[in-house]
């Protein structure tokens, strides 16, 4: 995927020697330049977006890249668990019913060949004043619909962190995605956070992220 990216002009990491270790695989990535992200102006979102089109249509020629699936019946790999959902209380179970709703109303992974990378967050991307100067972290990242990671970054923008106008742009932007792609994507994300806040954040916490999955759920 990296590769297919790198040849569009996507600034993901190249890697430069991949090692088995026992079980696991230990990467030496291309150090990319710029630093992390601390304050979303218009311009980052802007370039966020432009590289979110790049992400288009990369991997038709390349099958073995796997679909991601979105876990939205069944529990996920130790993220997106349903039974502390159901367990923590009657809001988030009832979150977690609109979750299986939308799971059994669409398919259970994404469908398309463009590349998504699953974590696409202000954590994982390095700028240098307007532009995104890379993209890591792409170990969970697979085969789907592009603009999952449009609903990934909406959930990682938090209102400290942005300048005015930027959450009120990248939500005109999912108003007008297909409701096939903007559910399941928001139902996944909704799963995804609110379980990992409850299994490791204070209840605060948790209710901030059930107050944002509302916003679009049941």
């Amino acid at each position: 995927m990296i590769e297919a990216l790198r040849e569009v002009g996507y600034p993901a990491p190249r890697i430069e020697l991949a090692v088995q270790l026992d079980n696991g695989v230990a990467l030496l990535q291309e150090l990319l330049p710029g630093s992390k992200i601390d304050h979303v102006t218009s311009g980052l979102l802007n370039h966020a977006l432009a590289l979110n089109d790049l992400q288009a249509g990369v991997l038709a020629q390349r099958s073995r890249v796997r679909p991601i699936d979105l876990h939205l019946l069944e529990d996920g790999p130790g993220f997106c668990l349903h039974g502390p959902l159901r367990e923590h209380s009657r809001r988030s179970a009832r979150l977690d019913r609109w979750i299986r709703e939308v799971g059994g109303e669409h398919p259970l992974a994404l469908l398309g060949d463009d590349a998504v990378h699953f974590d696409f967050h202000l954590g994982n991307l390095l700028a240098d004043a307007d532009r995104v100067t890379g993209v890591i972290d792409w170990d969970g990242a697979g085969r789907g619909d592009r603009r999952f990671d449009l609903v990934t970054l909406r959930f990682g923008l938090r209102p400290k962190s942005v300048a005015p106008g930027v959450v009120g742009h990248l939500a005109e932007i999912l108003d007008a995605m297909a409701p096939e792609i903007l559910r399941p994507a928001w139902a996944h994300m909704s799963l995804r956070m609110t379980d990992w806040a409850i299994r490791h954040f204070t209840p605060g916490e948790v209710e901030q992220w059930l107050d944002l999955a509302e916003l679009r759920a049941l």
